[in-house]
């Protein structure tokens, strides 16, 4: 479930804090007042596309921060699965902050990237815009909402499909490389010759490259330490200039003033004793020095050989085992180029095996498609009639493509009709905007008893209808708000009624400045926005009335 929703320096928002409940939570708010902002600021959140200029103006950044809590075991599972380490509680904290283009997502603390966050997106909630029921007239939408109703064998199959799509399609890429004239099969031939023989020349043995490396930092380390000392001898006992001199420059002329005073010998004493610790460290340095020796003909085979190794590298892969895996590969396609026909043969046999078991899958899985369309359509059928389709029909029109594609090679189409004596036809050719709508809260209503989504968000899912349509659309809303929670923004008096939670979106002017705020309505100001809705600019005492009524009403289908 959504806990609440944090948005900061987003559009019209300067600071927004909404804390939604469990069953219906309903937005409502006069036109342009930024209640799609929230939705919108959800979809950011969950990795969506960041609009240009989204930022408020003259703040440095943006943020939206979401907290859910889990507690169905099959959704926290699915997240240790996708590495999310979820709180004891259940807490999972989703954030993204915006500055300058450029977006940081957390969750839990924990920086993702915007794949990652769909995945676990796709888990918390499912987000129906205002202009996703369009999706229904597009035919690859249909095939997608069917299979979401597939079961596990069903899941299992389709994954078995899209396997066998992957193996039947890189034989055939490896046929599309493999076809060529003679002229140009002997190229290759030379080609890889000579990569085989690059390799094999260089005797590679693996982890060879970890111990030169080792040996090369000791060298560029001993190198390093050489040179220090030898600036330390330098320094020491340099003849021009170095301590060794100044400290017998120091003595000597400490020795022709002793005679004046006797306290000075004891200066004298000191510089001699330095002296004389210096002339032994000299000595030291020299014999320390001179003991390491670098065998220059080592050091020279150490840097060239990795030299040799990184070329390799760069040319097949990060490691040693990289490159001699490239050259098996090489020593494959050579044999195959060197007996064509005989590989050529065998490459076809290949795919027309692979060919057959994708077709076996492929049918598999139509049957159990078609089986599912068929319990889908009845159970559609049943939905749009609580939803004021009278006399309506719906079926699951199946054809098969020609070509394969990872989802198999059948091609559905939802037909309808909404109208006594008529035939069903394609779904775009009869629904309107208010049908669609009315078609696409069905299946949001079907695919909810079936998913453990534990939230369903409603961005004005209204459009198009009203009268005894909306109140039917809103009982079946608070229907599906008993198992899950539901977030959803409308312009309908019938569907605010039944809200559990109910929330004010307001657009504010203060000091030249546009905010959008939130405020949660208690049951007298939820009644008062009812009543704004029902009546307009005049809010008269019939209205508020009625907007009482409503209210009621709507309590006791609760």
């Amino acid at each position: 479930m959504l806990l609440n929703v944090h948005v900061k320096n987003l559009a019209l928002i300067e600071d927004v804090d909404v804390y939604f409940g469990e069953g219906l939570n309903i937005l409502t708010g006069e036109t342009g007042a930024g209640k799609s902002i929230i939705i919108g600021s959800i979809n950011i959140a969950l990795g969506g596309k960041i609009p240009k200029d989204i930022i408020r103006k003259n703040a440095e950044y943006a943020l939206v921060e979401l907290v859910f809590s889990i507690e169905d075991e099959s959704i926290l599972k699915a997240l240790k699965n996708l590495s999310v380490e979820v709180e004891e509680d259940g807490t999972v904290i989703i954030s993204r902050k915006i500055t300058n283009g450029r977006s940081v997502i957390k969750i839990n603390g924990e920086t993702a990237t915007a794949a990652r966050l769909r995945d676990v997106a796709a888990l918390l909630l499912d987000v129906h815009g205002q202009h996703d029921h369009e999706s229904l007239l597009h035919k690859n939408k249909h095939l997608e909402i069917l299979d979401s109703f597939l079961d596990k064998q069903g899941q299992t199959i389709k994954e078995e499909v899209s396997a066998c799509y992957r193996e039947y399609k890189e034989l055939v890429s490896k046929l599309d490389d493999f076809t060529m004239d003679d002229e140009t099969r002997s190229r290759e031939i030379s080609f890889l010759e000579f990569e085989i023989d690059e390799i094999e020349d260089a005797s590679l043995q693996v982890g060879e490259d970890d111990e030169l490396e080792e040996e090369q930092r000791n060298i560029s380390g001993s190198a390093k330490l050489l040179g220090s000392l030898g600036e330390v001898y330098n320094l020491l006992s340099n003849e021009d200039v170095s301590v060794s001199n100044l400290l017998s420059q120091s003595a000597s002329i400490l020795s022709k003033i002793s005679d004046y005073n006797k306290d000075t010998q004891s200066f004298y004493n000191s510089i001699m004793d330095m002296d004389s610790i210096c002339q032994d460290l000299n000595h030291e340095l020299s014999t320390y020095i001179n003991s390491m020796t670098f065998d220059e003909e080592r050091v020279n085979y150490v840097y060239e050989r990795l030299n040799q190794i990184n070329k390799l590298k760069m040319k097949h892969g990060r490691t040693i085992t990289d490159i001699l895996s490239a050259r098996d590969k090489f020593a494959d396609k050579l044999s195959n180029y060197k007996h064509y026909e005989e590989a050529l043969a065998s490459l076809n046999e290949k795919i027309l095996i692979a060919t057959n078991k994708l077709k076996g899958k492929c049918n598999e899985l139509s049957i159990l498609r078609k089986k599912t369309a068929e319990d889908l359509s009845e159970n559609i059928i049943k939905v749009l009639e609580t939803l004021n389709f009278q006399s309506v029909k719906f079926q699951v029109d199946f054809k098969e493509n020609d070509t394969f594609t990872s989802r198999g090679n059948d091609v559905v189409e939802f037909m309808i009709s909404t109208n006594v004596g008529e035939d069903v036809k394609p779904l775009s050719l009869v629904a309107s905007g208010g049908e669609l709508s009315r078609i696409m809260l069905g299946i949001k209503t079907i695919l909810s008893e079936v998913d453990n989504i534990e939230t369903l968000i409603f961005d004005e899912i209204d459009t198009g209808i009203s009268g005894r349509t909306a109140q039917m659309v809103a009982e079946k809303l608070n229907i599906i708000s008993k198992n899950h929670q539901i977030i959803c923004i409308t312009h309908l008096p019938q569907i605010a009624a039944m809200a559990d939670n109910h929330y004010l979106i307001e657009k504010n002017f203060k000091d030249e400045i546009t905010k959008t705020q939130i405020t949660k309505l208690d049951n007298e100001a939820a009644i008062n926005e009812l009543a704004r809705i029902l009546g307009g600019a005049a809010i008269t005492d019939a209205v508020m009335e009625n907007a009482r009524e409503m209210k009621k009403m709507a309590l006791q289908t609760k």
